[in-house]
């Protein structure tokens, strides 16, 4: 483990918290221009602190990097324990700056309690950056509840109709899941303490009980029995959060009844921890189980991939089908991971990036023409391309991200998925193209109806194209959209190590393809020059 710049990692992660109960105690509630402007200084210094660990972070150097520990709860063995590897570090970029754009597009939704709502979402990355960063699996718990708490507030509050029933489903489907995770840390505390010593194992000894790294370390004693029923548990804490079909159900209700900055928050960043608790707790930690668990897994991820696309179909709010399709966008990023392959794990990593920065763009441009009519509804709209070719143009980039088009981000990640899925299983791969090929259509659907035809409104001829601060917004994910789909290998690279990791720790339990680098795998459709590895 590396310590250098373990104090940047922690200015990154606590200054939104800090910054939002400073705002709390000193900014009065009424002087909402100080307010807005103590946000936004507050999530651009965040965004500013957290770039340079893009640069920073080595591939070729240790596991986990930016390491700061501390105890916590010394009788417990508790510390406050960060670092971040290539993946975290991508997925606390993407969230930072989704951070800062939520916070700016925020000045025209709210309509009440200015510095509550800011200081919420101010919470809410912090949480989100926590998670990211935690080495420890009662501070990764800790965090997971600090994300629950403003998201409750942020839909129950400022949220549209049906808000204060979307809040409640929202919160009691993750406390319920948060439960299951807790009793998966507790089993895993107890075998710590008595069952390495009852079978004459060395174990953490005096080491931090609740350590990942220590953890993984004793990985290989924990009973395969044991470890089924602490997957169990994990993944039910974490499939909740995902969301995997049987249990997305909050999550349409929770994001279409959300206010638009919060929504974005929760759709680009919050629904990637499920994602993420996977590949840093379960993969590692109980490998047996993971491998055991591989088929129905695998199976209820291209449910979600296929159902997504299929509910998608009979929407009419632009919002709700958006959501409806990241259930699959994000059963897509399962069923990679669970291909325990080199390629299929690092589409799948990459996945949550490109569904943060494609769903981000796509419900910000969905709010902006929601303040501009007060509906969202696909009938209401017909001809905007007309009205309002830049939010036109806008929008379709933001629309081939998300259906992974080549030359756009989507198409990377999916691709490499695909080539996983495939050295599994030819069939599963063409179930998942199927709900891939009927999200497309379904998205390309919305399109052609809100942006081309007739005007369908009066109301529609007097619509004006996006303003400056609406193009500010968008543009930045429009160009990693454009970045990650041609010239991606700057992101593979920094993911590998953490795939590497994932592979070797499975190959124990599971056969391995032949040995391949994601790179190489991606580098004859991304390679500068067009040719492949071993060619140029």
């Amino acid at each position: 483990m590396d310590t250098q710049y373990g104090w940047l990692l922690n200015l990154v992660c606590f200054l939104p918290l800090v910054g939002a109960l400073v705002m709390l105690v000193f900014i009065g509630r009424r002087d909402v221009v100080a307010i807005r402007r103590a946000t936004v200084a507050i999530a651009a210094a965040d965004l500013a602190l957290a770039l340079p660990l893009w640069f920073l972070y080595r591939p070729d150097g240790a596991e986990f990097q930016f390491v700061t520990r501390f105890d916590w709860i010394a009788t417990l063995g508790v510390q406050v324990f960060l670092g971040a590897d290539g993946f975290a570090v991508l997925l606390i970029l993407l969230t930072t700056l989704i951070g800062l754009i939520a916070s700016i597009s925020s000045f025209a939704i709210v309509g009440q309690r200015h510095k509550e709502f800011c200081a919420f979402l101010l919470m809410l990355q912090t949480g989100a950056i926590g998670v990211f960063s935690s080495l420890d699996l009662i501070l990764l718990f800790t965090f997971f509840e600090m994300m629950l708490v403003p998201a409750y507030f942020l839909i129950g509050i400022w949220g549209g109709e049906r808000r204060l029933s979307a809040a409640v489903k929202f919160l009691l489907v993750h406390l319920t899941g948060s439960g299951f995770f807790l009793i998966g840390i507790l089993a895993l505390y107890f075998f710590n303490a008595d069952g390495l010593a009852a079978a004459g194992l060395t174990g953490l000894g005096n080491e931090p009980a609740f350590s990942l790294p220590q953890l993984y370390s004793v990985a290989a004693a924990i009973p395969v029995q044991l470890q089924l029923w602490v997957f169990i548990a994990f993944f039910l804490g974490l499939a909740v959060r995902i969301p995997l079909v049987p249990l997305h159900t909050w999550m349409p209700d929770a994001l279409v009844e959300a206010p638009m900055a919060a929504s974005v928050m929760l759709a680009s960043v919050a629904v990637n921890v499920g994602v993420f608790g996977i590949v840093r707790v379960a993969m590692p930690l109980l490998p047996h189980a993971t491998a055991d668990a591989a088929g129905w897994v695998g199976a209820l991820a291209l449910v979600g991939i296929v159902y997504g696309a299929l509910v998608a179909m009979a929407q009419k709010d632009m919002k709700r089908l958006v959501v409806t399709m990241a259930v699959s966008h994000m059963g897509m990023a399962v069923l990679g991971l669970f291909t325990f392959d080199g390629p299929g794990l690092s589409g799948a990593m990459l996945q949550l990036v490109n569904h943060g920065v494609s769903i981000g763009a796509l419900l910000l441009l969905i709010g902006m023409i929601e303040q501009r009519r007060e509906t969202r509804l696909v009938g209401e709209f017909g001809g905007l391309a007309r009205v309002m070719p830049l939010f036109a143009t806008f929008f379709l980039i933001a629309v081939l991200s998300a259906v992974g088009m080549p030359a756009f981000n989507g198409f990377v990640s999916r691709f490499l998925i695909l080539i996983g899925v495939y050295r599994q299983s030819g069939l599963w791969t063409l179930i998942a193209l199927f709900g891939l090929v009927i999200g497309a259509a379904c998205m390309i659907w919305m399109y052609q109806r809100v942006f081309f035809g007739e005007v369908t409104s009066e109301r529609n001829e007097v619509l004006e194209d996006l303003n400056r601060r609406e193009r500010c917004l968008v543009l930045p994910l429009l160009a990693i959209v454009l970045w990650i789909g041609l010239a991606p290998q700057p992101v593979l690279d920094r993911l590998q190590p953490t795939v590497d990791r994932v592979v070797e720790r499975m190959s124990v339990t599971v056969p391995q393809a032949p040995e391949t680098d994601t790179r190489d795998a991606a580098g004859a459709a991304f390679d500068d020059d067009g040719l492949p590895p071993g060619e140029n």
